[in-house]
């Protein structure tokens, strides 16, 4: 799957090579999303945070000598809104030849704030980069300037050739047994021919010891453990994969219990590989995803990342679920504001709500009440030349969609809630309160930047609707 991935990027990066001097301002470029300054951007391969400042590294692919050149990107910011990048970490395969032997590869990072490992030189922690090579082995690289230099550990790799396509490590520490955990994904785990995602434990992070196998799970996969909204002090653990799918349960340092059955995080085209942030300040769990596949027409970079949320766990009347909700520090983004309550929308008659908003960078706020009427929507992004791109709801069906994308969204004591967030290049669903999602990519008609909320069969009634043009989060470079 992601050898195909890499032959678009390829084909990509050889035919765009146009681009705006404006730094950051491109027609296609997210301006409240992270993307690379250039080149074509893979998954995360870690998110920490270190001393006041959050630490973002990406796969960062350029062509060289006609082959995919893979570099890890690197980036820090001291809100989760503003990035500032810094010089290329390092390059996992530097003797790659071809296409195959340099694939980007995920990884993890984390702080070692005891110096287990005894790589400490000076005042500063120990970061650690875990990442996989071609050959399926899993691999350490260290700094002790807060990720400014980087040195490969002496003795890779740390496991070696543990099993059939093996990669994505990702690494954290599990208080309970007092271990570090090191989940892999592996086409094959020890003793099973099914794909999924092995565990194993360290008390140095240098020498690790399978422990068990967890099968049914994809590439990419994440582990945590987060709280209920209602119970703050309850938690449980989540295991997801990078499509987005995951089970709630008990993990014990050795092996995952599932709890529930498989679960979607997302019903997105466009959100994949995520990594929750290491070392938390503040003990939120903090989420960011790859928007895979999105498209940018003419631009000298490709890909971005979705925007921060926040994750907890929820009891309905379903079960426990996992929502998400963008991270509060949107607020700082704040433009000109729309704020329209309790409307009555009634078809057919000319009383667009959005009609004061206009932009390509938008967050919208609403609840909405769809009484007896057929569907709604919102249509984002048109005007003269575009129909734009239609957020549509279905009454009968309780399902909502966008671009082809479709996700249950069932009232709420009659109510559907929604927080809509619209960049240049994208649009992230979040529904009642973050108990489901759609992420997706789009491409807009540069210039139009029209808002329209709709409804057809009936009557909808507009408890509130609030409505922030952003600021762009690059406007010093």
């Amino acid at each position: 799957m992601k050898n195909l991935t890499y032959a678009i990027a390829l084909l990509f990066l050889i035919v765009s090579a146009k681009s705006d001097n404006r730094y950051y301002n491109e027609k296609y470029r997210p301006q409240v999303h992270f993307s690379p300054e250039k080149n074509w951007l893979f998954e995360s391969n870690g998110f920490v945070f270190y001393h006041g400042e959050y630490h973002l590294f990406y796969q960062n692919v350029a062509i060289n000598k006609k082959i995919l050149y893979n570099q890890l990107g690197h980036a820090v910011s001291k809100d989760l809104i503003h990035w500032h990048h810094l010089p290329f970490a390092f390059t996992p395969d530097e003797k790659a030849t071809d296409m195959a032997s340099c694939r980007p590869m995920a990884g993890s990072a984390v702080i070692d704030s005891m110096n287990v490992t005894g790589l400490r030189q000076k005042e500063e922690k120990t970061m650690l980069i875990f990442y996989s090579d071609s050959n399926g082995n899993q691999n350490l690289a260290f700094s002790n300037d807060k990720g400014v230099t980087w040195n490969k550990y002496a003795k890779n790799p740390l496991i070696s050739d543990p099993g059939e396509d093996a990669h994505d490590p990702k690494v954290f520490y599990h208080s309970p047994s007092g271990k570090w955990i090191l989940a892999l994904f592996s086409g094959k785990g020890k003793g099973t021919n099914s794909e999924g995602i092995s565990f194993y434990s360290s008390a140095d992070l240098l020498h690790w010891e399978y422990r068990s196998h967890l099968e049914g799970f994809g590439e990419c996969p994440d582990i945590f453990e987060v709280a209920f909204e209602e119970k703050p002090t309850e938690k449980k653990w989540v295991v997801l994969s990078g499509e987005g799918d995951y089970k709630i349960g008990v993990f014990d340092g050795v092996s995952f219990k599932p709890e529930t059955g498989m679960q979607k995080l997302d019903y997105g085209k466009n959100f994949y590989a995520t990594q929750t942030l290491s070392n938390s300040p503040d003990g939120k769990v903090i989420q960011i995803a790859w928007m895979r596949g999105g498209e940018f027409p003419d631009m000298a970079f490709n890909g971005q990342m979705s925007f921060p949320t926040e994750l907890s766990l929820r009891s309905t009347k379903k079960g426990t679920i996992l929502c998400r909700k963008p991270i509060s520090a949107i607020s700082a983004l704040y433009d000109h504001k729309l704020l329209k309550k309790d409307k009555n929308l009634i078809p057919g008659l000319k009383g667009n709500l959005l009609s004061g908003i206009k932009g390509d960078v938008v967050f919208v706020k609403a609840v909405l009440l769809p009484k007896d009427c057929d569907h709604f929507g919102i249509v984002v992004r048109n005007g003269k030349q575009s129909d734009g791109t239609d957020i549509q709801y279905e009454t009968a069906q309780k399902t909502l969609s966008v671009n082809g994308n479709k996700m249950v969204l069932e009232p709420i004591d009659g109510k559907i809630e929604l927080q809509i967030l619209i960049d240049r290049s994208s649009i992230e669903i979040f529904g009642n309160q973050g108990e489901s999602g759609i992420s997706t990519c789009f491409t807009p008609v540069h210039g139009e930047d029209n808002f329209i909320l709709y409804t057809q069969g009936g009557e909808l009634f507009v408890e509130s609707l609030e409505v922030h043009t952003l600021k762009t989060a690059w406007s010093n470079k």
